[in-house]
């Protein structure tokens, strides 16, 4: 019985010892024992990007026929396809201030024809096949294929 006891005491001694281990060794990382882990901060996700602005809704490369009025000219538009921005040339005398039209721009659906400082000179809109609009003093311009 001696001998029965004292390997009892051994065992116990052992799983003792094994349980200390097992705990101390749990001090430096706790989630095996259901301990918390440390709060980390994620970085905030970045916005979403803005969708690409609209193509026009037709291909702008090329001559067109500018109407202001009474007088009227031909405009060589010029950028690579789907572009939303381009150059103009304006020739043969345009009326008012669009002999100063170099840049358009296609934004909000709407076609901006600038000048050569980048200032708007008219917004037109597309319907029927052509671009229409209002001058800043009211006046109906339009831009057509010729």
């Amino acid at each position: 019985m001696k001998r029965v006891t004292h390997c009892h005491h051994r065992r116990t001694q052992f799983l003792a010892a094994a349980l200390v281990f097992a705990a101390l060794s749990g001090c430096t990382n706790t989630e095996r024992f259901g301990g918390a882990q440390p709060e980390q901060t994620a970085a905030p996700a970045p916005p979403p990007a803005p969708p690409p602005p609209a193509p026009p809704p037709v291909d702008l490369t090329g001559r067109w026929k500018f109407s202001a009025g009474s007088g009227g000219c031909l405009m060589t538009l010029t950028a690579t396809p789907g572009a939303t921005a381009g150059s103009i040339a304006p020739a043969g005398g345009c009326p008012n201030n669009f002999f100063t039209s170099r840049k358009w721009t296609f934004e909000h659906d709407m076609l901006i024809v600038r000048d050569h400082k980048g200032e708007p000179l008219v917004e037109l809109s597309f319907a029927n096949g052509r671009f229409d609009g209002k001058t800043a003093n009211g006046g109906t311009v339009w831009l057509a294929r010729p």
